[in-house]
């Protein structure tokens, strides 16, 4: 096997992924990963720094990609506007690249410490989205504000499109979520 197999990664996220269902988090070692993806102990940690981030592979670049996406937004926009729209955009390549969802959510919420990464992972994506809109003018409360609801709406949006199998467009998830925020802060109509 050459020494960067172009397929490693992708071969260990799935042994990773198997071997946590079958056995749970806590009970699986690096060793039993790289077996499974057929590579040495040595070799996994070319790959990555420990068990843990190989379900975080790639999650560095959400935040940047985020923040892009906010500064490119229509300028004319209101800020939670244009943040949802950067962070459709963002959501429907993310679920374009990305496989076994499902069964790394279970994954995460089956462990305490996987769900903190998670949560530092979101907080990673919080601060950038509130960056961007500080860069696009908007005042600093305004901006954190409005970076951490959209953060919940994606969240949100992320889950339902995994309840939903993967098989609804992430956009419209990301609508009806939207909606749901805008019914729920609107309340009941008074008549």
């Amino acid at each position: 096997m050459a020494r960067w197999d172009p397929g490693t990664e992708e071969r260990l996220t799935k042994a990773a992924l198997e071997l946590y269902g079958e056995h749970g988090y806590d009970n699986v070692t690096v060793t039993q990963i790289a077996e499974r993806a057929g590579i040495t102990r040595r070799s996994y940690f070319r790959y990555f720094p420990d068990k843990r981030e190989v379900l975080f592979a790639g999650s560095e670049r959400l935040p940047v990609a985020v923040a892009e996406a906010v500064l490119a937004a229509d300028v004319t926009a209101a800020p939670l506007p244009a943040v949802l729209d950067a962070v459709g955009k963002v959501g429907g390549q993310l679920v374009e690249l990305i496989e076994g969802s499902g069964a790394r959510r279970a994954v995460i919420e089956s462990s305490v410490e996987l769900q903190e990464r998670e949560r530092t992972k979101f907080a990673a994506v919080t601060t950038a989205i509130r960056d961007a809109l500080q860069q696009r003018g908007v005042e600093p409360q305004q901006a954190r504000l409005v970076a951490q609801i959209a953060v919940v709406v994606f969240q949100n949006a992320f889950d339902q499109w995994l309840d939903g199998g993967g098989k609804h467009d992430f956009g419209s998830c990301l609508d009806e979520v939207s909606a749901s925020l805008r019914a729920t802060v609107a309340g009941p109509r008074r008549r």
